[in-house]
This record gives C-alpha cells, sequence and structure tokens, in this order.
C-alpha cells in the first residue's frame, strides 16, 4: 500500500469514527411555539458546531398534525381561539405570553392577520415532497418559510397557490413542484390519513414541540438554546 491509498484509509477510518448526532423534531405549522422552538434549535446547532465541530449533526423534522379533523378549507382563526380559550381577553393574555417569547427567539407574531386556521395535511406533505426532491436546507428553509408566512404575514398555509409560491421561494423545482400539489389537490383527503398515521406511530409525542435526541433524551416544548446545546452534548456523550 503506497502512502496515497494509506492517507485514503486513515481518511476513511477518521469519518466512520466520527460522531453523530440526530435530532428528531416534531412540529406542526399552527403551533407558534414550533416557529420559536425552530429559531432556538438553528441556533444550538450552531452553538453546539463551534463546541463540537468533531460531531456530524443531522435534523430530522417529524410532522405531528395537532388537530387533523380540521375541515379542508380551514376555519375561521380568531373565533375558533376564542371558543377554544373562552374569552377575547383570554386569548389576549396567551399570545401576549407567545409574543414576549417569541420577541426573545426574534420571532414578531401577527395574529391579528391571519384569518384562516388551515388544516395543515397539505404543508406538511409539502416538506416531505421538499425531503424528497432537494436538499437538508432547502426542507428546514421551507419549514421556516411555512411558519413565518403563517405567523408573521397572515398567510392561509392550506392554500394550494400559497404553497407552490412559498415552495418555488425556497429553491424547489417549478415543474415537479406544481405535479405535486396539483395531483395532491385532487384528493378528496390530501395526505391527511399518511399524517394520522405518523401521530399513532409516534403516540407518545403528545404535543410540539418536541426534540429527541439520538433516541436517548428529550425535551418537549419551548427550551433555550443553551437548554438544548446541553442536551445535545449529553447525548453525544451518553
Amino acid at each position: 500500500m503506497n502512502l496515497s491509498d494509506q492517507k485514503c484509509v486513515a481518511q476513511a477510518s477518521d469519518a466512520s469514527e466520527q460522531p453523530v448526532l440526530t435530532i428528531e423534531a416534531f412540529f406542526d405549522f399552527i403551533c407558534p411555539w414550533c416557529l420559536i422552538g425552530k429559531r432556538n434549535l438553528d441556533a444550538a446547532v450552531s452553538r453546539f458546531a463551534r463546541s463540537r465541530p468533531d460531531v456530524q449533526v443531522s435534523v430530522q423534522w417529524r410532522s405531528r398534525q395537532l388537530l387533523p379533523w380540521t375541515p379542508l378549507e380551514g376555519m375561521p382563526y380568531q373565533a375558533f381561539y376564542r371558543d377554544r380559550l373562552g374569552s377575547a381577553e383570554a386569548v389576549a393574555a396567551r399570545r401576549a405570553q407567545v409574543q414576549q417569547a417569541g420577541r426573545d427567539a426574534g420571532v414578531a407574531f401577527a395574529f391579528d392577520r391571519i384569518q384562516v386556521l388551515p388544516n395543515t395535511a397539505a404543508a406538511h406533505d409539502l416538506v416531505t415532497f421538499a425531503a424528497s426532491r432537494g436538499t437538508n436546507v432547502q426542507s428546514a428553509a421551507l419549514i421556516d418559510r411555512l411558519l413565518t408566512a403563517y405567523f408573521m404575514e397572515g398567510e392561509n398555509i392550506g392554500d394550494y397557490a400559497v404553497l407552490e409560491r412559498l415552495g418555488l421561494e425556497c429553491g424547489l423545482e417549478r415543474e415537479g413542484l406544481v405535479a405535486h400539489l396539483s395531483a395532491s389537490s385532487r384528493l378528496a383527503d390530501p395526505t391527511g390519513q399518511r399524517v394520522r398515521n405518523a401521530n399513532r406511530a409516534d403516540a407518545q409525542v403528545s404535543g410540539v414541540p418536541y426534540f429527541v435526541f439520538n433516541a436517548a433524551y428529550s425535551l418537549s416544548g419551548v427550551y433555550s438554546p443553551v437548554a438544548i446545546a446541553s442536551a445535545m452534548a449529553l447525548a453525544v456523550d451518553k
């Protein structure tokens, strides 16, 4: 074996021995805490990468539809939350809490702009499509874009025209994207059953955001980037 071959073997050995951290991130697009959680996770991954550049981090996004029974055309958003929380005052108090947490994560929620509570099955299916056709970076960017479009711009992310526009913004190939959305829109229940099946398969996940680190540690709810990075370190060193 010559010197060049020895170097290649050494490099391959180093790559195979590189620690791997897999993060499963469960989310839904109608949960404002998921946008905060994603931003905090992004910050935690960057923080962790600086302290542990030897670790390969892989984030796998998992659909968890909170209200799968939502009509495909959606429901009136403001009325839904008044009924759910009991009064306009209760809604205002809850939103103030979320908005404060959002400011800490650099998110400016605009709940007053939201008109429709969407069925998120088609949005989740679009993320699955993006994951099969694009890169991990594109998939993560699409999730962030869908969340910000909904919570900061009041977009109806149950609308296929909106999903197409946002998908194109995130670099998805037009022809494949249009064909996929066209096929999905013709179904009576566009991927809703698939999302419900995923919900049943992960029955231990009762709420989102929910993060699992190397199948060893989990965090339910919103945590700071420092706390998430600490959980990442624990999972790698286990």
